[in-house]
């Protein structure tokens, strides 16, 4: 079996267990659940802190530096430190994120203060009189020095950070991905480090950070000494690259933010005069509502394939002192249509269920209209196959030395350096590309037209196996559209033709199971409306699950909250999450989450290339990631105006 992904061993090691020999077997990974409360304990005298992180920077010492890591093995990481310590598992958050600080310590000193972001939270500002306001990118800090941030933000600032003080921190990543900053020096409460310091992680971006004593808004404290030990430090490191995806993150949003225009020309809203006309109204919407909104990770997982297939250079790229790396053309164009199809699902769908929002803002049918919405669904397939058959011919835009043209079957990057050069995709190509991604949308159709069907004579007799098989339909085709254009782009996918559907089909599972447990939740990133499958009468496996466990009189009691709209939405709610807690079926669904998991990452680890099956598991856990931090059986949270969507972790 070929070498897995570098730094994983661990994760899957048994923690008594982990050695230093980088040639023996690697066991699969160890279950590790999501840290609770309990184990995001801070040690309560500083001579414990001081000795928790002079043991981790010892621990660090001997791990691997060449590749990041991610949540899980930090977990285990941490568990082992504590037990050659002796200390309890309570202290497991602390002990993994000053672990993580020491991995990625010397990345980070590396990192010039101009391409860093210092990360405050708001919690060490004066609550009571402090001038600033917030701003989308957080509070705008006034330098009256009243309060602890003064210091740090001013000192920060004259170095050349950027500094953002924000309410938690989910738009750290967004930053990072727009091409701001290549490392973050974050002050958090343990529960915001986990939520957001992991998806930096995964990314690959040196971060170090400082965790607040406490969790307490209202009265925190911090090692201050801790901040200034890094703040000001620069240590250059000429020879040491790390690989990340932040530059194929940053690609991906370039053909949205920079190449648009370029890449798909406006036809009849070339001036805001004519895109305000009844004949220029819907590309206008269109294109708005293409380029504007969501985390474009399917036109990501189509750079990333296309880049691992060919040798990984935008992979390797991740250095600020380069120029960005671009992808040709004809790859970007068919990266753009999977979003464009992806787009016009997402408006159907939200006509389909009547949904409220969409993105943080108002669905287009409550915008414009449903006649106008379906319309603009349809235009945005039509954009689809546009970008496809226009892939068939187009330059190649890289920076320096010119790439010999050729017919798309084999084509590595090759050093970024000034020129444009045509490059097309052959006609095979362009043929199985499109094959798929009609494939995808036939899938689609099916799975959505199932779930209307069921909605016209519902039933909760519903199993979980017809939740899984519409699931299958309704998410996984996309990702293996996007995965498959990728990899047939670079050449050959014979090798690959059965392990992309498998693998997707289980990713994508996943992704819908963990969808069911956001909607309990609310989701700020998309609907922002807790339990609107529930009230939409949809049928979700969380729904399945339940009935299938529930006793007659369970049962009766769901035929009451689903069908009786007398009572009023929040009753019938509330009862409906309790009954699902008295069922266990939110811990069931995260069980299913884990085998999903556990399948697709099977399948990678059988794939022969280096390049592609690290994708594969990066997929898996950016896929997969569990970002809630608590239980969809608490209270509701209210959506805030604060947070702002990742691009790379739920799709």
């Amino acid at each position: 079996m070929p070498e897995r992904r570098n730094g994983e061993a661990a994760a899957r090691r048994r923690v008594s267990d982990i050695q230093d020999d980088d040639d023996e077997p690697m066991p699969k990974r160890k279950k590790i659940r999501s840290s609770t409360s309990h184990l995001k304990i801070v040690p309560e005298t500083l001579e414990l802190r001081e000795l928790v992180k002079a043991k981790a920077q010892q621990f660090a010492e001997k791990l691997d530096h060449s590749k990041p890591f991610n949540k899980s093995q930090l977990q285990v990481w941490a568990m082992q430190l504590l037990g050659e310590m002796s200390l309890p598992e309570k202290y497991s958050g602390f002990a993994a994120v000053m672990i993580g600080n020491f991995f990625w310590r010397r990345q980070f000193l590396a990192t010039p203060f101009e391409r860093r972001m210092l990360l405050l939270p708001h919690c060490l500002k004066h609550a009571e009189g402090c001038p600033a306001e917030y701003t989308e990118f957080g509070l705008d800090c006034e330098r009256c020095g009243a309060c602890t941030i003064a210091d740090y933000k001013v000192k920060a600032e004259q170095l050349g950070y950027k500094v953002l003080v924000a309410e938690g921190s989910p738009i750290v990543l967004k930053i990072i991905v727009g091409g701001y900053v290549d490392a973050v020096l974050g002050v958090a409460c343990l529960n915001v480090l986990e939520k957001a310091i992991d998806k930096v992680l995964i990314a690959g971006v040196p971060s170090y950070a400082v965790p607040l004593h406490s969790g307490d808004c209202h009265n925190t404290s911090l090692d201050e000494s801790w901040i200034w030990e890094v703040l000001d430090k620069y240590e250059p490191i000429p020879d040491a690259r790390l690989t990340g995806y932040v530059s194929i993150m940053r690609a991906a949003n370039r053909l949205f933010d920079e190449h648009f225009d370029r890449l798909l020309p406006p036809v009849r809203s070339k001036t805001p005069e004519a895109a305000a006309t009844p004949l220029g109204k819907t590309e206008d919407i269109s294109y708005d509502w293409l380029r504007n909104g969501g985390k474009r990770f399917r036109p990501f997982i189509t750079l990333a394939a296309y880049d691992a297939a060919t040798g990984g250079s935008c992979l390797k790229n991740f250095d600020s002192n380069t120029q960005p790396f671009e992808f040709p053309d004809s790859v970007a164009r068919v990266a753009m249509s999977i979003e464009a199809f992806h787009k016009a699902s997402l408006v159907h769908d939200d006509i389909e269920d009547d949904d409220l929002f969409r993105y943080g803002r108002e669905t287009l049918h409550r915008t414009h209209g449903l006649g106008p919405a379906i319309n603009v669904g349809d235009h945005l397939i039509g954009l689809g196959y546009k970008l496809i058959a226009a892939s068939r011919g187009g330059p190649r835009f890289v920076s320096g030395t010119a790439l010999a043209a050729g017919d798309g079957e084999s084509s590595p990057h090759d050093s970024p350096a000034a020129s444009a050069v045509p490059l097309s995709l052959s006609a095979d190509i362009s043929c199985d590309v499109l094959e798929r991604m009609a494939a995808a949308h036939i899938k689609l159709c099916d799975g959505q037209g199932a779930e209307m069907f069921w909605q016209q004579n519902p039933t909760l007799d519903f199993t979980p196996l017809d939740a899984l098989q519409i699931y299958a339909l309704k998410t996984s085709p996309a990702f293996e559209a996007a995965l498959y254009a990728g990899l047939r782009m670079a050449g050959p996918i014979e090798k690959y033709e059965h392990l992309v559907p498998q693998f997707c089909r289980h990713v994508g599972i996943g992704f819908q199971i963990l969808n069911d447990l956001k909607d309990w939740n609310g989701d700020n990133d998309n609907k922002m409306v807790a339990g609107q499958d529930a009230l939409a009468l949809r049928p979700t496996l969380i729904m399945s699950l339940a009935w299938q466990a529930a006793s007659a009189e369970q049962r009766q009691l769901m035929q009451s909250c689903y069908f009786d709209r007398e009572e009023q939405d929040a009753i019938r709610l509330a009862r409906l999450r309790r009954l699902y807690e008295e069922l266990g079926v939110f811990n069931k669904a995260e069980r299913l989450i884990e085998k999903s998991r556990d399948r697709a990452e099977l399948l990678a680890d059988d794939v022969e290339s280096e390049e592609i099956r690290q994708l594969l598991y990066f997929l898996v856990d950016t896929v997969l990631a569990d970002e809630q931090d608590k239980d969809p059986r608490d209270s509701m949270p209210k959506p805030s105006p604060m947070l702002v969507p990742l691009p790379v972790t739920t799709a």
